[in-house]
């Protein structure tokens, strides 16, 4: 089967990754046409937070597209909303709570793709 070079959003089933939050995969290599990277979509839901996690391998970039959210980075922790942008580097511990109202959305790039396997749960 052909990969796809085009998604439609309500079209991608949505499932939990290790670090508990609801993960919509955009595109991915295992089934799209892409080879090095992945995006993704992530809902965190109001009073929940990610578990602290790394990627041992995976660059990552989290663009805020709804809600507010507390953000931690290594020993760092800051707070984040729609617009900002958080680059993680490999082996950096990170997690992000949802400290708004409503539903916090974030657009997850990955370098190399997003794997299960790459993701060690720090807690």
């Amino acid at each position: 089967m052909e990969k796809q070079h085009h998604t439609h959003y309500h079209d991608i089933p949505s499932y939990e990754t290790r670090d508990g939050s609801e993960i919509r995969e955009l595109m991915h290599p295992q089934h799209h046409a892409v080879n090095h990277q992945s995006l993704a979509e992530a809902i965190v839901r109001p009073g929940c937070e990610t578990r602290l996690h790394l990627h041992h391998r995976s660059e990552e970039l989290y663009y805020i597209t709804q809600g507010e959210g507390q953000m931690t980075l290594g020993e760092e922790h800051f707070c984040v909303s729609k617009g900002d942008t958080v680059s993680i580097l490999p082996a950096m511990p990170h997690c992000i709570a949802n400290i708004g109202q409503e539903d916090l959305h974030i657009l997850c790039c990955c370098s190399p793709a997003y794997s299960h396997d790459d993701t060690q749960l720090l807690d």
